[in-house]
């Protein structure tokens, strides 16, 4: 007998975030009224943020295969072959609303979960990244949230021993009420011994492993797909509280059990916990599955079924393990200071049975619990195209020198090292990069290899054109990947929108991933993973659209790369791809003109892959002494930082409209720098292969001058580049 200890009401049901028509789908299901536990099993299968019951139509048009593609979509995380017996295991997810709420554990646990995501899968994390994006500087909640994000993904990353190595921090009034957190972690393993969550055989045992479940986190993945308001104090018990030492022993512990060959499935305890790794491993092998809640490890007294079933506690793993191998695994986890429970046992009987204090609490059919989720063709509307600007309808700056000072001295252009100063981007010892320049670069331990990471979105472009913002995420995480002269491999996405049952959210999330389809399936960077977060509204004000892009690369050797930046007096300047021309939505217009309109500048992806492919062979033939890509705040700023970077200075002189030529955002534009003696033969080769290459000056001297426009110091512009969020973050 099934209790129904607490009677379901239509407000009880709204509460677990469930439709009146969900539920009755519900009730055709099974046939009779849920109990309050399976409602709440149903609640936690049936949210967006699990079931991608709005996005899953669209999601499907992606292009996940490629020849180095070894596990697309589906998974805990993709997987890419990179040669010699190993493959480079990554994802990307979003801890949104936790965040919001309480910014150190939100943050940390974000981190947290993206690390188990990749070493469930039998890879040794290597790398993180994570994509930060917060409300106007003056909001009053802004620099609270800055300071509890940035302290929480540094606590947890530098505690758990993986380095840092890439990143973005931006600042918009349409995050005031609604922060972006997305995380990134890529993993090493060997190609050959990837480890799924397809559980097979009847019988078998199911293995609870890690820390005990606590009421932390009870509810989190419904809270994280339903919009805020008013009662958002009241959802603070729905965050999760992170251990990450716990963890770092239950990284060791999992991969030294999978070296045993004891284990069968293994799915970590992220979103909705118990119920969602349980249903996953079951539905996946087309097996049922028994669970005994009186066997799980509790670090509370008198918890519910229902507070264990969807508690979202921290450092936890599920695993089915060959019988034979009980006892070693056992052994294992008691060496690490781990619990090891063996809470249930696979079935036959296709359906999710929960047993507590000798009640079965649910019993329910697990294929339908996932496969059976609601799948919305949910209303869009095709978003309205912008009008271009030209230049001559944009003013001039009044001062050049100034402009371009705030532009690389604003919350928005200036330096981040007050962010990644606190992670930890060393550890491991196999970092090659540091954050600061276009891609972060690892090596591939016990090889010549590298490893290049890159995360981007410019959400400005896809406010103005979803479909065209789509693409251009692709193509600049793409081209910063080329930049250092890495082969792009693939991606993960993390799809970050508003509300999707308003019909011009839905257009947003529709053009957005068709602009990315379509820039992966040109550029040959298919999605092997990602996450999709909605709902990120407060008071009925959605956040920017935010398709954030995480890319990985692969470097032949990491030894041959080239930095953003000038590195010798008396290299020549090359420019790849013209002069700027467009000004709409630019960074100029928002920062220097206080305007937010135009069409953002289109994506030839055909010329994008030309030129990239150029670059790439140019870096690997030692050729160029720098590279840099030209993206927000146009030909000024690439040229800025390449001056700040490498505390050189340059003279250059540019053609057309000024504010245009050094501001303008057109696409897939580089700076090179060319050594005297090589010049005549790399300029001969850019113009063999039929792209568009200007010589526009030297490197050298103390200041940045531009001819006849602006003359400016580096130091000057090191400093006002620098200054800016230690003294914003040091502001009562």
């Amino acid at each position: 007998m099934i209790p129904n200890d607490i009677k379901i009401t239509p407000d009880l049901i709204a509460s677990h975030g469930l439709k009146p028509d969900e539920y009755e789908r519900i009730l055709e299901l099974i046939g009779r009224e849920p109990s309050f536990t399976e409602l709440g099993i149903f609640s936690a299968m049936w949210n967006e943020h699990c079931s991608y019951k709005s996005s899953k139509k669209w999601l499907k048009t992606l292009p996940t295969e490629g020849p180095r593609v070894l596990q697309g979509p589906g998974e805990n995380a993709g997987v890419v072959d990179i040669g010699d017996g190993q493959a480079v295991v990554f994802k990307m997810e979003s801890h949104n609303h936790p965040s919001y709420i309480e910014p150190y554990q939100g943050a940390a646990t974000g981190v947290g979960g993206i690390l188990r995501d990749v070493f469930t899968m039998g890879a040794r994390p290597v790398a993180a990244m994570n994509a930060l994006r917060f409300g106007a500087p003056d909001h009053p909640r802004t620099r609270h949230l800055v300071s509890g994000v940035v302290a929480g993904v540094g606590g947890y990353g530098n505690s758990f021993g993986v380095p840092t190595v890439g990143g973005e921090v931006e600042f918009h009034p349409r995050y005031n009420g609604n922060c972006l957190v997305n995380a990134f972690a890529a993993g090493l393993a060997q190609s050959d011994a990837i480890f799924l969550a397809k559980a097979e055989g009847v019988g078998l045992p199911v293995v609870y492993l890690g820390a005990k479940t606590g009421r932390d986190g009870v509810g989190g993945a419904t809270m994280a797909s339903a919009e805020f308001d008013d009662t958002i104090e009241e959802k603070r018990p729905t965050v999760q509280v992170g251990d990450p030492f716990t963890e770092k022993c239950l990284l060791e512990a999992c991969l030294e059990l999978m070296q045993t060959g004891a284990v069968i499935a293994i799915q970590d305890m992220g979103a909705a916990g118990l119920t969602c790794s349980a249903v996953e491993m079951g539905a996946s092998g087309g097996l049922g599955i028994e669970l005994d809640l009186d066997k799980v490890p509790v670090r509370e007294e008198r918890m519910s079924a229902y507070e264990m079933m969807l508690s979202e506690s921290q450092e936890r793993m599920l695993m089915v393990l060959r019988p034979e191998k009980e006892q070693e695994a056992e052994a294992i986890f008691k060496k690490w200071g781990l619990d090891f429970a063996i809470v249930g046992v696979t079935t036959d009987t296709l359906r999710f049975v929960v047993r507590h204090q000798g009640d079965v609490v649910a019993d329910l059919p697990i294929k339908e619990l996932g496969d059976e989720a609601p799948e919305y063709d949910r209303p869009w509307i095709e978003p309205k195209k912008l009008p271009e600007l030209s230049a001559a309808e944009v003013a001039e700056p009044e001062d050049y020198a100034a402009a371009l000072t705030t532009l690389i001295g604003s919350a928005n252009g200036s330096s981040r090292r007050w962010v990644y100063e606190q992670y930890d981007t060393l550890i491991q010892g196999n970092t090659a990069a540091t954050p600061g320049g276009d891609a972060g670069v690892i090596r591939v331990e016990g090889t010549r290899k590298g490893l290049s990471f890159s995360v981007d979105v410019t959400p400005r472009y896809c406010e103005a054109d979803p479909f065209e913002g789509g693409k251009q995420a692709v193509a600049e995480v793409w081209r910063n990947l080329t930049a250092v002269g890495s082969e792009p491999l693939a991606a993960t996405d993390n799809l970050n929108f508003g509300n999707p049952e308003k019909p011009e959210i839905m257009g947003q999330l529709v053009f957005c991933i068709k602009g990315i389809g379509e820039a992966c399936r040109e550029l040959d960077f298919p999605i092997v993973s990602g996450n999709v977060s909605l709902y990120n509204e407060t008071h009925g004000e959605g956040i920017l659209p935010t398709p954030a892009i995480g890319g990985v690369g692969l470097l032949p050797d990491v030894g041959v790369r080239a930095n953003a930046a000038f590195t010798q007096d008396g290299d020549t300047i090359l420019v790849i791809g013209g002069y700027g021309t467009h000004l709409g939505a630019s960074q100029y217009l928002a920062e220097i003109l206080g305007r937010e309109e135009g069409a953002p500048p289109p994506v030839d992806l055909a010329a994008e892959k030309r030129r990239g492919t150029l670059v790439r062979q140019l870096i690997g033939a030692a050729r160029v002494t720098g590279v840099h890509d030209v993206s927000s705040g146009g030909l000024g700023v690439a040229l800025a930082e390449m001056a700040m970077a490498g505390g050189i200075g340059a003279t250059v002189k540019v053609e057309g409209p000024a504010h245009a030529a050094l501001f303008g955002e057109d696409q897939g534009r580089y700076v090179l720098t060319v050594a005297p003696d090589k010049l005549e033969a790399v300029l001969e080769d850019i113009i063999d292969a039929g792209i568009d290459v200007r010589q526009i000056g030297t490197t050298g001297g103390t200041d940045l001058t531009v001819e006849g426009i602006l003359t400016i110091s580096v130091a000057n512009m090191r400093k006002a580049h620098e200054d800016w969020f230690p003294n914003y973050m040091a502001t009562a």
